[in-house]
Parts: C-alpha cells; sequence; structure tokens
C-alpha cells in the first residue's frame, strides 16, 4: 500500500471525482505514486474524504478506463503504468499559436499528458498558475513576457526543468529556451526586400499601445530606415493609423492588419500597388488573404517540435529558431 493521501478542496470548482482522478495522476507524475502501488481502497477513501462510493467509483473507473490504474479482483486498484505531464503554459491562444501547439502535440510522445493554460499578460494569473503547478510537471515549458517579476515567479520552478520558448526573456543562462530573435533577423529580412520597399513613398512600422510585441523590432526598424535613407515613421496612437496612396506598413498585430485591409477597402487602394504591409507572424490564412500577405515569421512548426524534444527527452535545449521572409502579393 502506497503512502498516497487525498484530501478534497471542498471550495473548488472542479467536481470531486475530477478532484480524485487529477490528484492521482499528479501523484503518479510527480513519482510518489509508482506503476504496481496499490491505491486507498474505495471505503478507505469514503471514510477519510467523506465521499460517496459513487463519486469513488465513478475517479477509479475513469482511471481504469484510461489505462492509468488497473482492477484486481478481490484485492483492489493498483497503479498501472507510469504517467509523464507537461504543463504548457503560453501568452495567448492565437491562429499562430495554433501552429505551434498542434506541432508540440504531434511530436511528443503519446503517453505525456498535457496541461495548457494561458496567461493573457496578466502577472497575477502568471503567478498563480506558476504557484499552483510547482511538483505537478515533469516539464514546464512557459512564455515568458516583459515583467519585472516574471523572473522571482519562475524561478520557484526547479530550473532544469523549465524551458522557455518564443521569447528569451528574463531567464538565467542554465534554463533551457527556445525562441526567435525580434531584431537583427528582422533587420536582415527588411534589408532582402529593399528593392520592393524602395517603390513606396513612406515605410511606416505602426506600434499600437496594446501589443506586447518585443520594441527591440522597432529599433532594427529604424536602423534599416535610417541606414538606407528611407522616408519612415513610427507610430503608437491609434488615432495617427491612416494608410495613404504610397505607405507600406510594418505591423504586428493581426488586428492592425483587418484595420489596414479595411481602409484599403474604403480608400479603393490597391494592395501591392497602392499601398503595401509586411505582416509579423505567419498565419495559416495569409497566404491566401488579398492574393497574399507578405510575412516575416520565425516557424512555428519548428519552435512546436523543439520544444515537444525537450519535454520527450528533458534534455537541456538553447537555440533561436530562424526568422524569414515570405514574400507575397501584398509587398
Amino acid at each position: 500500500m502506497s503512502d498516497f493521501k487525498f484530501v478534497i478542496q471542498q471550495n473548488s470548482h472542479k467536481l470531486k471525482f475530477r478532484q480524485l482522478t487529477d490528484a492521482v495522476e499528479d501523484a503518479i507524475s510527480n513519482h510518489q505514486l509508482e506503476p504496481g502501488d496499490m491505491l486507498p481502497s474505495v471505503n478507505q477513501l469514503m471514510k477519510d474524504c467523506q465521499l460517496s462510493r459513487d463519486t469513488v467509483f465513478k475517479a477509479y473507473n475513469d482511471l481504469k478506463l484510461r489505462g492509468v490504474v488497473e482492477a484486481v479482483p478481490n484485492r483492489g486498484y493498483f497503479v498501472a503504468r507510469k504517467i509523464t505531464r507537461v504543463l504548457l503554459f503560453l501568452d495567448t491562444f492565437k491562429a499562430y499559436k495554433e501552429v505551434l501547439y498542434h506541432a508540440f502535440r504531434d511530436h511528443l510522445h503519446k503517453e505525456i499528458k498535457v496541461d495548457l493554460h494561458f496567461h493573457h499578460y496578466n502577472i497575477r494569473v502568471f503567478e498563480n498558475i506558476i504557484r499552483e503547478s510547482v511538483g505537478k510537471y515533469s516539464n514546464y515549458i512557459i512564455m515568458n513576457f516583459d515583467h519585472p517579476r516574471v523572473p522571482d515567479i519562475t524561478g520557484k520552478l526547479p530550473q532544469d526543468k523549465l524551458m522557455i520558448i518564443d521569447w528569451n526573456i528574463h531567464t538565467s543562462p542554465d534554463v533551457s529556451f527556445v525562441a526567435q530573435d525580434f531584431g537583427e533577423p528582422v533587420y536582415r529580412c527588411l534589408e532582402d526586400s529593399l528593392d520592393k520597399i524602395k517603390k513606396y513613398n513612406r515605410f511606416v512600422f505602426y506600434y499600437p499601445p496594446f501589443t506586447w510585441h518585443p520594441r527591440i523590432a522597432v529599433d532594427y526598424f529604424l536602423k534599416f530606415v535610417r541606414e538606407h535613407h528611407l522616408h519612415h515613421e513610427v507610430i503608437e496612437d491609434p488615432e495617427a493609423f491612416r494608410v495613404n496612396k504610397g505607405d507600406l506598413f510594418f505591423l504586428v498585430s493581426d488586428r492592425t492588419l483587418a484595420g489596414f485591409l479595411d481602409q484599403c477597402s474604403e480608400k479603393r487602394l490597391v494592395i501591392g500597388q497602392d499601398a503595401g504591409v509586411i505582416s509579423y507572424n505567419e498565419t495559416p490564412m495569409k497566404k491566401y488573404v488579398k492574393d497574399g500577405i507578405t510575412v516575416i515569421s520565425t516557424d512555428f512548426v519548428q519552435l512546436g517540435r523543439k520544444a515537444a524534444e525537450f519535454a520527450n527527452t528533458g534534455q537541456a535545449v538553447r537555440c533561436y529558431v530562424p526568422t524569414q521572409m515570405h514574400f507575397r502579393h501584398s509587398l
């Protein structure tokens, strides 16, 4: 008999049977329970946790159907197999994050269970999820963001089991990461596009107040336009977001891309001729919208695959995924 103990959380929004199944899986994942260990009997859980027989049977049956435990007649319930659980903690769920997520799942070993959460750049949510996750997972794969409290919060996690993805910020040298570089590769992509960019009268970087896109991209944009003596502007005020004939826009938000397309339609500007646009982050639909939107983007499939390799092996990974320009009609 294992020393597994289960405590019911009366104020939890989670159903009691689900609390029990999650507790068993957590215990297996953190090696409190090992394959072959005997679980508490139905009667014991009923007595210790004041649960109904139906609740305990429902939980154990759910675990049995999923192959987590096995029932041995006249003996009880036993752990059937090892479970590995991984926390995947993303910022938001946008179209390109869906590409990353599916690449991650496709390359993940089948026996690994993923708990997916989102912080939406809310430091309180970020801290609560991390605090509740400590000790529950074999690996922690997290999208950081630029907030001064982030390193203290992620520092509570075992650093050898932590991977930062997408944006390598607020990390220590011994933490794994797979990220994109928002600086120099942007400059190189623009250099490769110089002839196309020069056909426009003004090159505009719209950096809206609601974006969390790393500001280093603006710095490298300014480096590019100044070195090549291009008429340019960086705007941050939504009221100044006005598309005119001869403009080329660099947009880091799909919300602003929609606004650009709306303005072009209203003003009857032909995209790729009268006005141009370079969008950041590839999504499956951008190659089809308006005969194709030119994109600067990292490879989210590779990013997801690298994260899965870390979850599968636990081996340290520290690498940047290439960023490339995808030329289409909008430039």
